[in-house]
C-alpha cells in the first residue's frame, strides 16, 4: 500500500514538474479560488450550532431563525464533516459584490414556549453560531482585560450580568475584505467544489474580478417594530442602525415577542493575497510559549534517551565481547557461576500467555501506526488544507482501510512464527480486522445513543452506520485477509536458540515488574504532553490546529524514545533472569496511553470548567479512551517489535552449542 502511495504521489509530482512552465501559481487540494465580479450574488452558508460547554452541536434551523428561498439545502458533505457533527446548510444571508447595503430579512411569528426555551438553553449554554462566506468561516473580534481575541462564529444571545432576561442576536454587521485580482499571467491548477480545472489563456479575463479574503462579524441585538418590519419583504433596503448598549434597546427573548432580523454589509479593500487569508485563523494562541516549550521537551527528551541509549549499548557491548572472548569450558563454567540475560537462554522465545491477543494487537498497532505517520506526513507538507473541513479525518480513515493489508502481515507473521506453524491464521486475521474497530463500534455506539437522546447534530445518521460497516467489512477485512494469507507466504522468522521444554523458574523480585513497566510509560509522555495540550484545546475549544510540522517532529522523537524505553526495560529483565518479556516490552512503551488518559480527565477539570452536564463528560471521556486505546497499540507495537528484533539479535550473537 505504501508503495502504491508513493508511486501515486510521485506521478503527481511529475505531472505538476511538466506543466510548471506555463504555471505561476500552484494551490493545494481543496483551495481552488474563485473570483467575483461587481454586483454578483454570493450567499452565506451555515453550519451547526457548537458550544464548548456542552460539546453537543445542533442544527442551526432547530432555532426560530429566517430560512432562504426555496427551502433548506444540505451542502455536499464529506465522511469526516457527518462524523464530526457538521451540518452546512444554505441560508438567506445574501451578499452582492461591493455593494454595501443594509438589509432585512424577515419577522418571525410570535415566540411559542417551547422555542423561548430553546433560545434561552442555548444563549446560555454559550452557543455560537458558525457563519460560511466562500469556505471562510465568519471571525468575531472581542477584547477581554485589554487583550484583543478572535473567535469564529458569534453567540446565539448573551445574557447581561446581574439579570435572569436574555437577549437574542438579531442584527448582523459584516465586514468583507476583498482583494482586486487582475486575472494576468496565472494560471491556477486545482481541485475545488467543482473538481479538477485549469484557467487556461481564454478564461483568464474571466477569471478577473475581486477574490474574498476576510469574513468578519460584529453581533447586536436591536428591538425593532415588528409591525412595522413585518410590512417589509426580504432583502428590502432598511436604515442602518448603531449597536445598541441600552438593554430597552435590545431584543429581549420571552414568549409571544416578534423578532425581526435584519442584517448590514461592508465591503472593504484590503492588501491580503488569496493564498493568505487563512493566516488569520490559524494564528494560535501563545505560540511563542508553544514553540519554545516543544523545543525544550524536545531538546531534554533528546539528552536523556541519549544517555540511556549509549550506557545501554555499551553494558551490552561489554557483556558480549567478555562472553565470546572464553574458549567453551570458560563459557560453560562462567554460565554456572554468572547470573543475568545468558542464563534464560532456554526460555527467551517461549510462547507467551495469551499469544493471539499479543498478534492481534501488534497487528493493529501496525494499521493505527501507519495511518498516523502517512497523516501526518501529509499534513506537514499542506496537503491537508484547513478549507477542506472534514478532509484530515476523511484520509485518515482511506488510510486505515487500505492498512489492513499491513495489519493482516504483521499479525499473522507473528503468529507463524511464535506457532511454528500457519494453522489458526484465518482466525488471527479476522481478530486483527475486528479488535480495534470493534472497540471503537462499541464506544461510538454508544455515545450515539446519547447524542441521539440530546437531538444533537453530532449524532451519526443511521445510513452512516451502513456506510462505515460496509467500508469495514468490503474493504478493511478483505484486505487484512490479503494481509494475513501473504503473513502465512512469508518465511517465519527463525529462533537462534532452542527453547527448553521445562521452564526456568524466575526468581523472586522485591518490587512487581508492572511498577517499572508503568514508570516506563513517563518518558514517552514526556515528548507528548505539551503537544497533547494543544491537540485538545483544538479539538474542544474550537481552536484551529495546524502545526503539523511541530507534530511530525514529536512523533518521529516518540517512536524512539517509545523504542529505547522497551529495548532498556527488556534487558534489565532478562538481567534478573525474568524471560517473560513479550508483554512487558509491549506495555513499557504502551503504559503511555494511561498518562494520556489521566491527562485528559485532568484537562477535563482543569481546563475545561466551563463543559457541563454528564452527557457532555461522557462524550469527552468516551472520545478520550478510543485516543487513548489508539495510543496504547501504538507505542506498544513500536516497543515491542523493537524489543524483538533486539532479543533475537542479543541471542543470536551468543556462541550456543
Amino acid at each position: 500500500m505504501l508503495l502504491i502511495l508513493e508511486k501515486t504521489f510521485w506521478a503527481a509530482f511529475i505531472y505538476v514538474l511538466l506543466i510548471s512552465h506555463s504555471c505561476n501559481g500552484f494551490y493545494l487540494p481543496g483551495s481552488y479560488m474563485h473570483t467575483y465580479s461587481t454586483g454578483q450574488e454570493i450567499f452565506a452558508k451555515v453550519n451547526s450550532l457548537t458550544s464548548i460547554e456542552t460539546e453537543l452541536p445542533f442544527s442551526y434551523y432547530s432555532l426560530p431563525y429566517c430560512k432562504p428561498q426555496g427551502g433548506v439545502k444540505k451542502s455536499a458533505e464529506n465522511l469526516g464533516e457527518l462524523l464530526m457533527g457538521d451540518q452546512i446548510d444554505n441560508s438567506p444571508y445574501r451578499f452582492r459584490m461591493n455593494i454595501n447595503e443594509s438589509v432585512y430579512l424577515c419577522t418571525t411569528s410570535p415566540l411559542s414556549e417551547n422555542e423561548v426555551k430553546l433560545l434561552k438553553q442555548r444563549t446560555r449554554d454559550l452557543y455560537q453560531v458558525n457563519m460560511i462566506l466562500d469556505n471562510l468561516p465568519a471571525m468575531r473580534f472581542a477584547t477581554q482585560n485589554g487583550v484583543r481575541i478572535q473567535w469564529t462564529g458569534f453567540p446565539v444571545g448573551y445574557t447581561p450580568q446581574n439579570s435572569n432576561d436574555d437577549y437574542i442576536i438579531n442584527h448582523l454587521k459584516f465586514r468583507v475584505l476583498v482583494h482586486e485580482y487582475e486575472g494576468t499571467g496565472v494560471e491556477i491548477i486545482g481541485t475545488g467544489e467543482e473538481g479538477m480545472g485549469v484557467i487556461s489563456e481564454a478564461d483568464k479575463k474571466k477569471a478577473s474580478g475581486y477574490e474574498i479574503v476576510g469574513f468578519e462579524v460584529f453581533p447586536c441585538s436591536v428591538k425593532y417594530d415588528p409591525e412595522t418590519m413585518a410590512k417589509l419583504h426580504l432583502y428590502d433596503n432598511v436604515a442602518s442602525v448603531p449597536c445598541p448598549l441600552e438593554l430597552e434597546k435590545s431584543q429581549i427573548i420571552r414568549e409571544q415577542e416578534r423578532v425581526s432580523f435584519s442584517y448590514e454589509v461592508e465591503f472593504v479593500k484590503s492588501d491580503i493575497r488569496w493564498p493568505s487569508r487563512w493566516d488569520a485563523y490559524l494564528k494560535m494562541e501563545g505560540a511563542r510559549v508553544h514553540w519554545f516549550s516543544i523545543l525544550n521537551s524536545l531538546m531534554v527528551i533528546v539528552f536523556l534517551a541519549g544517555i540511556v541509549f549509549v550506557i545501554f549499548l555499551r553494558t551490552v557491548r561489554r557483556d558480549l565481547t567478555r562472553y565470546e572472548d572464553l574458549d567453551k569450558e570458560s563459557q560453560a563454567q562462567i554460565n554456572e557461576e554468572l547470573s543475568g540475560w545468558k542464563l534464560v537462554v532456554g526460555d527467551v522465545f517461549r510462547e507467551p500467555n495469551f499469544s493471539k491477543l499479543l498478534c492481534v494487537m501488534i497487528g493493529d498497532g501496525v494499521q493505527i501506526t501507519g495511518m498516523a505517520v502517512v497523516t501526518i506526513v501529509f499534513a506537514a507538507f499542506g496537503f491537508m488544507s484547513p478549507a477542506s473541513r472534514g478532509m484530515l479525518l476523511t484520509g485518515m480513515i482511506i488510510l486505515y482501510l487500505f492498512l489492513g493489508t499491513g495489519a493482516g502481515y504483521a499479525g499473522v507473521r507473528l503468529w507463524c512464527t511464535i506457532k511454528g506453524t500457519s494453522e489458526g491464521w484465518r482466525s488471527v486475521s479476522w481478530s486483527v480486522a475486528c479488535f480495534f474497530p470493534g472497540i471503537v463500534f462499541v464506544i461510538l455506539t454508544f455515545l450515539n445513543f446519547v447524542l441521539w437522546g440530546s437531538k444533537s447534530t453530532g449524532a451519526i445518521p443511521l445510513y452512516l452506520y451502513f456506510i462505515l460497516l460496509s467500508l469495514w467489512f468490503c474493504i478493511s477485512v478483505p484486505l487484512t485477509l490479503l494481509g494475513g494469507y501473504l503473513g502465512t507466504r512469508a518465511e517465519p522468522i527463525k529462533y537462534p536458540v532452542r527453547t527448553n521444554q521445562i521452564p526456568r523458574e524466575i526468581p523472586a523480585r522485591k518490587y512487581p515488574s508492572w511498577l517499572l513497566v508503568l514508570g516506563a510509560g513517563t518518558l514517552p509522555f514526556g515528548t507528548l504532553f505539551i503537544e497533547l495540550f494543544f491537540i485538545l484545546s483544538s479539538i474542544w475549544l474550537g481552536r484551529f490546529y495546524y502545526v503539523f510540522g511541530f507534530l511530525l517532529v514529536v512523533l518521529l522523537l516518540l517512536v524512539i524514545v517509545c523504542a529505547e524505553v522497551s529495548v532498556v526495560l527488556t534487558y534489565m529483565h532478562l538481567c534478573i533472569e525474568d524471560w517473560q518479556w513479550w508483554w512487558k516490552a509491549f506495555y513499557a512503551s504502551g503504559s503511555v496511553s494511561l498518562y494520556v488518559f489521566l491527562y485528559s480527565i485532568n484537562y477535563l477539570v482543569f481546563d475545561l470548567q466551563s463543559l457541563s452536564g454528564p452527557v457532555s463528560a461522557i462524550l469527552y471521556l468516551g472520545y478520550s479512551a478510543i485516543m487513548a486505546i489508539a495510543i496504547m497499540l501504538s507505542t506498544g507495537t513500536i516497543g515491542f517489535l523493537t524489543s524483538f528484533y533486539f532479543v533475537h539479535y542479543l541471542f543470536s550473537s551468543v556462541k550456543i552449542d
